[in-house]
Parts: structure tokens; C-alpha cells; sequence
């Protein structure tokens, strides 16, 4: 088991989205904004779901490491700390995954 943590990756976004290094991804989806930046966490939500379904757990681990990494520049360039990300699942597991879908309010 590793010990490099979400709050890892989140610090090296960070320092990546704050460089001016021409040669960084991380830098180069921050500088193309919020709608490109989801855009390529959708792509790689999809490409986790299809290795997923695909029973190939190599990929899915690489498809899950793409998902988590483009969801942390997601969450950067949306100013969400991921403390706050960590304090939601806190509390949504309190109660069973039923009761907080239930109490969550309709549209």
C-alpha cells in the first residue's frame, strides 16, 4: 500500500496550476478554464465506467488514477478545497447511504 493521499495530489495540482511551466498538463487545463477542465473529467468518468464494465482491473486502476487526478484540477479551479469534499462523505456516513439519499431535498 502506498502512502501518497488525495491531499497529496491535491498539493501538486496546486503548485502545478500556480507554475508557469509551459510544459505542465496541470497548468495547461488551468489555463483553458473550468469548461475544458470538466469536460476532460466527463471523458474520463466514461472511460473509467467502460473499464469497469470491462472486467480489466489494470486499466480500471489507470482510468480511476486519470478520474481522481482530473477531478482534483476540477476541484482547484473551482476553489473546493477537498477538505470539504472529505467533510460531505463525514457526514453522509452517519446514516446509510439510503437514509441520506432520502433526506437529500427534491427539485
Amino acid at each position: 500500500m502506498t502512502s501518497f493521499t488525495l491531499a497529496d495530489l491535491e498539493a501538486i495540482v496546486a503548485r502545478r496550476a500556480a507554475s508557469d511551466d509551459a510544459a505542465s498538463y496541470t497548468r495547461k487545463l488551468v489555463v483553458k478554464g473550468m469548461p475544458y477542465a470538466a469536460k476532460k473529467l466527463g471523458e474520463e468518468a466514461v472511460e473509467t465506467v467502460l473499464a469497469a464494465v470491462g472486467n480489466d482491473r489494470a486499466h480500471l486502476a489507470a482510468e480511476s488514477a486519470d478520474l481522481l487526478y482530473h477531478l482534483m484540477v476540477v476541484l482547484k479551479l473551482a476553489d473546493v478545497p477537498l477538505a470539504d469534499v472529505m467533510a460531505v462523505l463525514a457526514a453522509r456516513t452517519a446514516q446509510t447511504g439510503l437514509q441520506e439519499k432520502a433526506a437529500r431535498p427534491t427539485d
